[in-house]
């Protein structure tokens, strides 16, 4: 036999009694929102927020991916839309929002020390 937390703590009172705590449904719908803003809504808006400062923080030379998987780099950033170098002579603009992921370009001072080690 399995027993889940929910079972356990869902049992009844002794015979007498009116039907435990977590008996009530109105308990349970409550324990499940405050389970599902934690386990669901919590994170997917703390990763909102971390990708919206990135894409405020982004400079000319950043690597980007766009939402439909076009990997380019920041050429020209204005208010609402970004300029993306796909190819040598290649432009597209793009909303900033359909950034998908941003990825820095390396400072001068660890692109040569990484080619010591290598």
């Amino acid at each position: 036999m399995t027993f889940s937390l929910f079972s356990f703590l869902a049992e009844g009172a002794p015979a007498g009694g009116s039907g435990g705590l977590l008996g009530n449904p109105i308990v349970m719908m409550v324990l499940m929102i405050v389970m599902f803003y934690f386990l669901l809504i919590r994170p997917q808006q703390r990763q909102r927020k971390e990708l919206q400062a990135r894409i405020d923080s982004l400079k000319t030379g950043d690597r980007v991916i766009t939402t439909a998987g076009i990997h380019a780099i920041v050429h020209n950033i204005k208010d609402k839309t970004v300029t993306l170098k796909v190819a040598e002579g290649t432009m597209i603009e793009f909303d900033k929002q359909a950034v998908a992921s941003v990825h820095k370009k390396e400072s001068k001072a660890a692109a040569p020390a990484e080619k010591e080690k290598a």
